[in-house]
């Protein structure tokens, strides 16, 4: 396989992601499934629909994935994810809302690792530093955040006319990365044992969580960071309701968001490389808890400017701690070692994400807010802080490593 070839793949990932996250239905999705009828704790129930259906094939998927190439996978996943949001314009129940979700899921779940994988190996075949593939990763996420907050401007305009021209326009986008998926070409990587499955997962659970504790507190904190500013996804479009902003200025400001992740993902790796990863981690850690206390106390253009902190967090989040676990996984089980994140986000949001949308519905959004607050500062405390520890140690014994 030549350089010129890797090269390319890296660019067609970069346009893959776009197409993937070019959701136009997303920033008024909360509303959209309102007009089908559905209540808020409906909707947390829903995504819990969503995240069983990913739980279920997630790691299988990674694993079908390290066994018969990412490139496969991210083509079977795109079919899926086509057929799954042409789903939506026609569904006009729970059962037909449930039932694009599960086919998205199963895209999602093909994705999940899949992507990531193929750029990491593509990284390291054509011998990028470390530096090299912290920024490639940062743009990787950079482009995903800019393709939502594109999406997100579209939508807020095509809204104006009706949710089924938003729907229509969303099902057309969501097939363009299976024509780009058969651009990509399979990274040299080295290939699974081909032992037993039970025998593999034995093998790649060992690796995650018994041998290296810092790779432990990576997989976990990759984990519940990621459900500490997911909450807020579908928290902030009521929050926005409820406050008076119209429907046409939910794009604007869905893109905004969106942005700055982009923003934040871009100049993580610069400032981790100034000011050592401590300093960033504890920035990332912090800011939900900042911003669920905030919105709960603040209210109105407080609360909405202070809901930017989530997306800073997650900026960071997606940079820092996706490199430091995917250069301690071996590349013979990295599709899967990232589904088993992505599964550990679902499984947890399946039990939590229904709790808060009936807290919400029964005692309102700044009695969930704050819960959610404290949630995060607890999360601090017992995760973050034994995170920090080790990291501390490693860049006290080589001051120039990073997380």
């Amino acid at each position: 396989m030549s350089e010129l070839q890797l090269k390319k793949n890296i660019s067609v990932l970069y346009a893959f992601s776009f197409f993937w996250l070019a959701l136009v239905i997303i920033p008024v999705i909360v509303p959209f499934f309102a007009t089908k009828g559905l209540s808020l704790a409906d909707v947390f129930v829903l995504q819990s629909v969503f995240a069983l259906s990913v739980v279920v094939f997630e790691v299988p998927s990674g694993y079908l994935a390290d066994m018969i190439g990412r490139r496969r996978a991210l083509i079977l996943g795109s079919v899926f994810h086509g057929v799954g949001f042409t789903l939506l314009c026609f569904a006009e129940s729970f059962a037909g809302l449930a039932l694009f979700e599960i086919t998205v899921g199963l895209g999602m779940s093909l994705l999940s690792g899949s992507d990531l994988s193929l750029l990491y190996d593509s990284q390291l075949a054509l011998n990028m530093s470390p530096q090299e593939k912290t920024r490639g990763i940062a743009r990787f996420r950079f482009i995903k955040a800019t393709a939502e907050g594109i999406a997100a401007l579209l939508g807020g305009v095509l809204v104006l006319w009706s949710f089924d021209v938003v729907v229509y326009v969303n099902a057309i986008i969501a097939w363009v990365p299976l024509f780009l998926s058969f651009r990509l070409v399979e990274a040299p990587y080295q290939r699974m044992q081909a032992e037993s499955p039970l025998s593999n997962f034995r093998r790649i659970l060992m690796h995650l969580f018994y041998r290296d504790s810092l790779l432990r507190l990576t997989t976990l904190a990759l984990t519940f960071y990621g459900l500490s500013t997911f909450y807020v996804v579908w928290l902030i479009q009521p929050y926005w309701e409820s406050y008076g902003i119209p429907l046409a200025a939910f794009g604007a400001l869905w893109a905004a968001k969106n942005f700055t992740v982009g923003v934040a993902a871009r100049f993580c790796a610069p400032l981790e490389e100034k000011y050592g990863p401590v300093p960033v981690l504890v920035v990332m850690a912090l800011l939900p808890v900042a911003g669920y206390l905030g919105m709960a106390a603040g209210g109105g253009l407080a609360g909405i400017l202070l809901s930017f902190t989530f997306y800073i967090s997650r900026g960071f989040h997606q940079v820092i701690l996706t490199d430091a676990f995917n250069s301690r996984v071996p590349s013979a089980f990295r599709a899967t070692a990232n589904s088993m994140t992505g599964f550990l986000f679902r499984l947890t949001f399946i039990v939590t994400g229904p709790l808060v949308g009936f807290l919400y519905e029964w005692q309102g959004m700044a009695v969930t807010l704050t819960a959610l607050g404290v949630a995060s500062l607890l999360l601090f405390l017992v995760l973050m802080v034994p995170l920090l520890r080790q990291v501390a140690g490693i860049v006290e014994a080589v001051p120039d490593a990073t997380a």
